[in-house]
């Protein structure tokens, strides 16, 4: 077995890499609109005049403002005061994924003085001190969330070899060989080691220790034990297949301990129900939850712990290892892919992923075509009691699958134990070797299945993280499926979708959410966009390129082919589907672009104008353009 891997030492580097280009596709503090292509020996430099920093004036008035500057030819601009004008200076290099540059090296250049800035602690010192001030706090909090991907991202280093034993041990060297919900385990914690393909400090979770990170994040493959806490049974509010108000609507059966297992007096059972607690918030902020609620007089904390069970992926939901068919989705404190992004769970949020996953019900059974080959798992059973931290999803499986690879779409291009990306495993075992072959039949699959919803009127939140292929090979045949999970950011554009399904249109009373049912189709191809579009197909195409798979041009080309055969098929006449898939993707001169960082950290909701944040824009270069 070959353990590869970066570096000790590399992390800051690569992270303080990606944060630049990050910052630059967001255009934080004019970073790219604000400043000037500058062509030198060593490659192309953005120039970003710095505004305040002459000693003879309050501003620096330039005397040489150019679109383009050969910095061997030209003259650097001077101040009124004949100084040269200070000025960070940005190394790039052409990108063109949703950016026209990415950041060269991790660095930014002081002028004058030449001085390189090559940590993120400096990087974002300058960078704040140009932000306005009501958004200086922003660029702290993200300056501490980078400490906390940096730890994160060294501590995965340096438990690289023994997280790869774990795995091997458990499962075996050869990811193509992990199969059923016990394998996907394995596939979530080298993909929670590949992190997101968008925002740069995925890596960090606020607030968590190292110590807490090898105990409950999926990167390090942990095991652990619930927490149990008692609540009055009038308290809590259950959804599920067994009755709104029975004591095991969730389903749970055995695997809900009694009153006596978890320590607690037997007339418990009768009067309370057993709800299980993420132990990270259990020990931190559970009581305070109780205390909001009025429950914490009338509640029990159990001290024993029960069911075994191992985080996947999205580190709040856990997997019953007696079990591992059943999920539970447990609300944690911490903050993940931005400040704002919390990890509770709002009851409004379990209504509208049940609603979800009944209208994608619905569609798949008036196309028969996905009856079989768009799985989606169950996530109509829940519980809550009036409150984001006392909550929680069962989430059930659809069963068959124990033979089948059951993998989220981000593990592919994780590293698997010998070093080579998951899809070439996978490719060796289904595809004949041959990981493009593996690559077209997801893509031709997905986008079918996304580009059918779009013609309802319906975009999903279907990101790598809750999209899982299913790959076996039942007669000897390659089967590939997918497997569709957490159905609660859709956006729904009403009109369409009541002209599709008439009288089976659900109502705005189906949702909590107000913002998911919509009006026109802008908000539905805005998310298309940039979660499938992006996330999901060109996000891999420009990663294969780089893996030398194939060229980056053949690879956009089959993205763009199979989107333009959807458009004919969902109509190009005027108010058509069609026509509008093809003009806000395949035509139009920019597409959407999350812009991440901005909403969910360095800016507040009033500064960004955010309605979500998961949702909030900057706009890219279109890729899949002819004329590119």
């Amino acid at each position: 077995m070959t353990v590869t891997g970066r570096a000790a030492g590399d992390e800051e580097r690569a992270l303080l890499l990606d944060v630049l280009s990050t910052l630059l596709r967001e255009d934080v503090v004019r970073l790219r609109t604000g400043s000037v292509l500058v062509r030198r020996p060593d490659g192309d430099w953005l120039r970003l005049p710095v505004p305040g920093a002459d000693s003879g004036r309050g501003t620096a008035a330039l005397r040489q403002p150019v679109a383009e500057a050969d910095a061997d030819v030209l003259p650097r601009p001077v101040t009124d005061s004949g100084r040269e004008a200070p000025a960070l200076l940005l190394p790039v290099t052409a990108d063109g994924f949703q950016s026209e540059y990415a950041a060269r090296l991790p660095l930014l250049l002081q002028e004058p003085g030449g001085r390189e800035l090559t940590t993120g602690e400096d990087v974002l010192a300058a960078l704040r001190a140009l932000a306005a001030p009501e958004d200086r706090a922003g660029f702290t909090a993200f300056a501490d969330e980078y400490r906390d991907a940096l730890t994160a991202l060294r501590l995965r280093t340096a438990t690289r070899a023994d997280t790869v034993a774990r795995l091997t041990a458990r499962h075996g060297g050869d990811p193509a060989g992990w199969t059923g919900l016990t394998g996907a385990l394995a596939y979530d914690t080298l993909a929670a080691r590949h992190g997101h393909p968008v925002h740069p400090t995925s890596a960090a979770r606020s607030g968590l220790t190292g110590t807490q990170l090898r105990a409950y994040a999926p990167e390090f493959a942990p095991r652990f034990a619930l927490r149990w806490l008692a609540l009055p049974r009038e308290a809590v509010t259950v959804h599920g297949a067994d009755g709104d108000r029975a004591p095991d609507g969730l389903g749970l059966g055995e695997l809900r301990p009694s009153a006596l297992a978890l320590g607690l007096p037997q007339e418990l059972d009768g009067t309370h129900v057993a709800f299980p607690v993420h132990p990270l918030t259990a020990d931190g902020p559970l009581r305070d939850a109780l205390r909001a609620t009025g429950l914490d007089g009338r509640s029990v904390l159990a001290d024993r712990t029960y069911l075994d069970v191992a985080p996947t992926l999205s580190t709040r939901t856990v997997a019953v290892l007696a079990d591992p068919g059943t999920h539970l989705k447990l609300p944690l404190a911490t903050s993940t892919l931005g400040l704002l992004n919390r990890r509770t769970i709002k009851p409004g949020s379990l209504i509208d992923g049940a609603a979800g996953q009944r209208l994608l019900e619905t569609v798949t059974a008036r196309e028969p075509r996905f009856r079989d080959s768009v799985l989606h798992a169950d996530e109509t059973r829940f519980a809550h009691a009036g409150h984001e931290l006392l909550a929680v999803l069962v989430r059930r499986h659809p069963p068959g699958l124990d033979g089948c690879a059951v993998l989220p779409m981000a593990a592919l291009l994780a590293e698997a134990p010998d070093g080579r990306p998951v899809v070439d495993h996978l490719a060796d075992r289904y595809y004949g070797g041959d990981p493009l072959a593996l690559f077209d039949a997801v893509l031709t699959l997905l986008l079918d299945w996304q580009t059918t919803l779009f013609g309802y009127g319906i975009a999903l939140e279907s990101h790598q993280q809750n999209i899982s292929l299913l790959l076996d090979d039942p007669a000897g045949r390659t089967r590939l499926r997918l497997l569709l999970k957490d159905d609660d950011g859709l956006r729904v554009n009403r009109v369409r979708l009541r002209a599709a399904l008439g009288p089976d249109a659900p109502e705005r009373a189906a949702f909590d959410d107000p913002r998911i049912l919509v009006d026109d189709d802008g908000p539905v191809a805005d998310l298309f966009t940039t979660i499938t579009v992006h996330l999901c197909a060109g996000a891999y195409a420009f990663a294969l390129a780089r893996l030398g798979r194939a060229p980056l041009e053949d690879l956009l080309d089959r993205v763009r082919d199979l989107l333009d055969r959807a458009a004919r098929r969902l109509g190009t006449g005027p108010g058509e589907a069609g026509e509008t898939l093809r003009a806000r993707v395949l035509d139009a001169p920019r597409l959407p672009v999350k812009a991440m960082v901005s909403a969910g950290t360095l800016l507040t909701k009033d500064r960004s104008g955010a309605t979500d944040i998961n949702k909030h824009y900057t706009t890219g270069p279109n890729y899949l353009l002819r004329s590119r």
